[in-house]
């Protein structure tokens, strides 16, 4: 009989499959103690343990693969080393016939890799250097780079961050071998999210990127002019809690105190367009602005496939030849890549506009109700929150699934429990203080997640995570304290004890409603808690999903009543997050007419249910993800552009001869589930929409750039954005370069806990002796009702002619 298999096949791969058991040894052929010969051509010499292999050992296959290490019972298990035909070779750890601990495997066309591996297959720390003298140092998964690594590659430049599946991912600084140097947020192996770009010259930008284009709002410092403070540029720009909320886990972060490194380098013509080159005196756009945006991205990269399957970044720098002596900055903003909008400011106006704010937020923060849970308690409390619900949904998931019964709702059903520091026998020690938790109508909200088809260990891994919940300023009047998830999937926002009351109340009826309407616009709920620390300190929280879980930037927010009175933003507060109200809003969009009825008849239905429980102050939360106008989008070229055939000659779906959508911005296309991601997020539920142009059938939006994405009500819906521009504003020199813009919009109901109580009607009492009884927001049930639906028709989504 045949006995000892082959560990691997002569032209497969190390870690193809894995190396197979030694254990089968034909007795007949043994020549001598520590010799066997076998049938089929394998040889081993060594040490035995009665028939089988044990000891130090060197076994040759038939086919010139070698081992000479350790055995154990008939199988290579220790150190050892392994030689293959085509010149591959491994030394080092071995266990149950695996490369498995710590070893080197060096290849024939150079390439050696050193450090950890698990079942074959690199996992843990190593170090990597490829055939093309790239080098990798840092963290493996699964034979990939995950975690913390370096990647140096072999034309000088360098990578220090994060990593996910093989690419850069999260915080990381990349330098170039020019002397530039970006510090921040990495998606994929592109830049996204907030960053710091550092010219070799000594200049700065301090802004936002998407999918490796600059996106959003940033402030730009030549060459020469006072290095900047990271402190104040973060407040200046809408984050309050300073770098940490920008860059939280980055490296390299004290700009003031690193030096810059001094090069002789050619510059783009980017950063020398003058402020008219990109300004406008009319509505349209000229060639000459154009052309300048052209180049707008200043430093803008191309990615080279290695045969290694690593990624090589060239920057052709791309700043301006500013006098040393220049005290001027730049606020610009940028839409996929092209500047749209430039004003030059003094640098002296940027401090004194973070001073103020700072001062601004720091009188909002005095007036919280929460404002005792700052630094060290705020931590507490956001830990004290993930101990809680791992425990809560830890305890509750395991309950087989029923319907909810009357039982399940108001302030009996809970789950009280009690953490003490130092643990207890059901609870684990933590590093907080003692508080108690009590978690009500859990198995109420354990079906509304299951509703929107949120899995138990998905949720706990997004909020109870190591790496824990990114605390927000308060964009409202109340002094909540809002935590995003780190994956941005959930908001978790405290409340008075009468919005739990009121919550409570309404509980049984928001469940029919979100059951029977799967398409609800209202906030979605997924658990209410709350935390008593020191024995009398309460803090109630509420979990709901992120209406902008998108992984399109969200450049335009609003928050929209249909009241006028007090309804507008100061423009000294406006920065890149700030929520803006109804006056502020300058545009009107047009959708699909499918899409719109379709919005309206659950705006309805949704405004009838709040009616019935006596809700007002709700608002329609509404994201705008703008794409660059039409006529720069041939200039970009962006990745990833899918291949559209139509039949229109190019000029994408029409009604009655009129175009929609043009083919380069976005497009309506029949759904194809299999093309799209299917991965439920907490505000998607339900089929996709159906939409007029496409003869009624369900559709998807293809994003220059992105991809498809599946439309769903209030996710991902395409429309166009037509700006209201007076003649006053066609001559300012703030005003955007254009009339008409596609946009990606995301949007729903908010701000659904506030009864019209005695309270709420002395206060509308009050307010109509001084103001127009129907601009304030504070009014009866019906006519606000009446009043939101109206103006959402009227000034935000008219009809179209």
């Amino acid at each position: 009989m045949t006995c000892l298999r082959n560990l691997i096949d002569e032209d497969s791969e190390i870690n193809a499959k894995p190396l197979g058991p030694v254990s089968c040894i034909d007795v007949e052929n043994v020549e001598r103690p520590n010799k066997k010969v076998f049938s089929n051509g394998d040889l081993y010499v060594g040490d035995f343990k009665e028939v089988l292999p044990h000891g130090k050992g060197k076994y040759t296959w038939s086919n010139g693969m070698v081992y000479e290490g350790d055995w154990e019972a008939g199988k290579m298990t220790g150190k050892g080393l392994l030689l293959w035909p085509s010149g591959e070779r491994y030394n080092g750890d071995i266990s149950g016939v695996y490369l498995h601990g710590f070893g080197t495997l060096t290849s024939p066309d150079g390439s050696m890799y050193e450090g950890q591996w698990r079942m074959n297959i690199q996992h843990g720390f190593g170090r990597k250097k490829y055939s093309n003298s790239d080098v990798y140092e840092g963290e493996w998964k699964e034979g990939e780079h995950e975690g913390n690594g370096r990647y140096f590659w072999n034309n000088g430049n360098k990578y220090t961050g994060n990593w996910k599946r093989g690419k850069m991912h999260g915080r990381g600084v990349m330098e170039w071998v020019n002397g530039d140097k970006y510090n921040g947020c990495w998606l994929n192996g592109l830049r996204h999210g907030s960053g710091i770009y550092q010219y070799a010259d000594g200049g700065y930008y301090f802004g936002t990127w998407t999918r490796g284009l600059k996106d959003g709002k940033g402030v730009f410092y030549p060459a020469g002019s006072k290095r900047p403070s990271l402190k104040k540029f973060c407040i200046s720009l809408g984050y309050d809690n300073g770098p940490k909320s920008v860059l939280s886990q980055c490296s390299s972060l004290n700009l003031e105190g690193s030096t810059v490194k001094k090069r002789s380098v050619r510059r783009s013509v980017s950063e020398k367009i003058s402020v008219s080159g990109v300004l406008r005196s009319s509505g349209r756009i000229s060639h000459k602005s154009a052309e300048s945006s052209r180049h707008s991205d200043s430093s803008r990269e191309s990615m080279h496939h290695y045969s290694s399957g690593t990624f090589s970044f060239d920057s052709d720098g791309g700043q301006s030849e500013v006098q040393e002596s220049t005290a001027v900055v730049y606020e610009r903003e940028y839409m996929q890549g092209v500047m749209i909008k430039e004003r030059v400011r003094g640098y002296t106006e940027l401090p004194k506009k973070a001073e103020k704010k700072t001062k601004h937020h720091a009188k909002e923060t005095k007036k919280s109700c929460f404002g005792i849970f700052k630094g060290k308690n705020s931590y507490h409390l956001m830990l004290n929150l993930q101990l809680g619900i791992r425990y809560t949904v830890g305890k509750i998931t395991p309950v087989p699934k029923r319907e909810v019964r009357t039982a399940d709702f108001g302030h009996r059903a809970r789950i009280t429990m009690f953490f003490p520091r130092r643990g207890s026998q059901f609870t684990p020690p933590h590093k907080s203080v003692d508080f108690c938790w009590k978690d009500y109508c859990p198995m109420v909200f354990r079906n509304l997640r299951e509703m929107f088809k949120l899995d138990a260990a998905e949720y706990m891994m997004s909020i109870c995570g190591d790496d824990g919940l990114t605390e927000i300023s308060s964009p409202g009047k109340s002094g909540s304290i809002f935590y995003l998830s780190l994956d941005d999937r959930f908001v978790i926002k405290t409340l008075k004890k009468s919005e739990l009351k009121v919550l409570l109340k309404m509980l049984p009826k928001y469940y029919n409603h979100v059951k029977e309407h799967e398409n609800t616009l209202i906030t979605k709920f997924f658990g209410l808690h709350q935390i008593t620390v020191h024995g009398k300190r309460k803090v109630r929280f509420v979990v709901m999903g992120n209406m902008f879980c998108t992984e399109l930037r969200i450049h335009r927010r609003y928050d929209l009543k249909g009241s006028t009175h007090g309804r507008c933003t100061d423009k000294d507060k406006i920065h890149e997050n700030t929520i803006l109200k109804d006056l502020d809003l300058s545009y009107e969009f047009q959708m699909d007419k499918s899409l719109q009825k379709f919005f309206f008849h659950q705006i309805a239905l949704d405004c009838n249910f709040l009616k019935s429980q006596h809700i007002i102050d709700y608002s329609l939360l509404l994201g705008l993800h703008f794409r660059a106008p039409e006529q720069l989008n041939g200039l970009l070229k962006p990745p990833m552009m899918p291949n559209i055939e139509s039949s229109s000659a190019g000029q994408g779906p029409t009604t009655d001869g009129e175009v929609l959508f043009p083919s380069k911005g976005l497009l309506l296309v029949a759904h194809e589930p299999s093309s799209v991601s299917t991965d439920p997020g907490p505000h998607i539920r339900g089929r996709p929409l159906r939409a007029f142009s496409l003869g009624d059938k369900e559709v998807d939006v293809l994003v220059p750039g992105t991809g498809r994405l599946q439309v769903q009500l209030g996710v991902n819906m395409p429309a166009q954005a037509n700006q209201k521009l007076s003649r006053d504003e066609a001559d300012s020199a703030e005003v955007e370069l254009f009339e008409v813009y596609d946009v990606v919009i995301y949007m729903g109901i908010i701000d659904i806990l506030q009864e019209y109580n005695a309270k709420k009607k002395a206060e509308h009492a009050c307010k109509s002796v001084k103001f127009d009884p129907l601009s304030i927001s504070v009014v009866e049930p019906e006519l606000y009702a009446q009043r939101f639906i109206n103006f959402l028709k009227q000034k935000v989504f008219p009809e179209q002619p």
